[in-house]
């Protein structure tokens, strides 16, 4: 007897091939999260480091009192990141310009808070006649104290006193004819105007006047 298709007690076989299970170790996709995560870190470090802004900096050194225009600075680039508010900006220029109220050296980015309005103007330049030789390490820009001695009626000078604390100097002119033959040099300093008087005064009265810098640079 012939058997039909199907029958019989044999086990019918199925012909659908089985898809492949996909199985991911743990320790794999912890892996690579933590390398994904560091290479978006690295990116956002460097997008970070990149951002830069326009400041100014000094062209030549700038003196207390000293106006300051765009035509006196350097527009420069540089990264402050969350300092850039401490600096002076393009934006934060008036037309009008600033008074230097700080002494700012050639180069060095200007401070916020080494300028003013034009309304704060209080000071005035006054050329002296130095005793002796000016320190060397002096320059246009240096901040200085005034100091006098009184001459004595017995010749010579009295005890010198501190005549203006922090004036700044504007230039040191170098000396005409046969005059300051002792080395020293006429130098032209910015005082406060509610000292004028008294350096005037220190003037007429033939007074022995020397600069002495209130702090020295760390570096040249």
């Amino acid at each position: 007897m012939r058997r039909g298709p199907g029958s019989g007690s044999g086990r019918a076989t199925s012909t659908t091939p089985r898809r492949p299970r996909f199985w991911v170790d743990p320790r794999f996709a912890l892996g690579l999260v933590l390398v994904v995560a560091s290479i978006i870190g690295v990116s956002l470090v460097v997008a970070g480091s990149d951002r830069t802004i326009a400041v100014y900096a000094a062209r030549a050194p700038l003196a207390v009192g000293d106006s300051l225009r765009a035509a006196d600075l350097v527009e420069t680039r540089v990264s402050l990141g969350v300092a850039d508010k401490l600096y002076l900006t393009p934006e934060r220029l008036p037309v009008e310009g600033l008074i230097v109220t700080r002494t700012v050296t050639a180069g060095e980015l200007i401070p916020a808070s080494a300028v003013g309005n034009q309304a704060g103007e209080s000071v005035t330049s006054i050329v002296l006649d130095l005793r002796g030789r000016l320190s060397e390490g002096l320059t246009a820009g240096s901040i200085v104290d005034v100091w006098s001695a009184a001459p004595t009626e017995a010749g010579g000078f009295g005890p010198p006193s501190v005549l203006v604390g922090q004036a700044a100097i504007v230039r040191i002119l170098e000396p005409a004819g046969l005059i300051q033959s002792d080395g020293a040099k006429p130098v032209e300093v910015l005082v406060p105007k509610d000292k004028v008087a008294v350096v005037l005064e220190a003037v007429a009265n033939e007074e022995a006047l020397s600069l002495i810098a209130v702090n020295s640079p760390i570096g040249g």
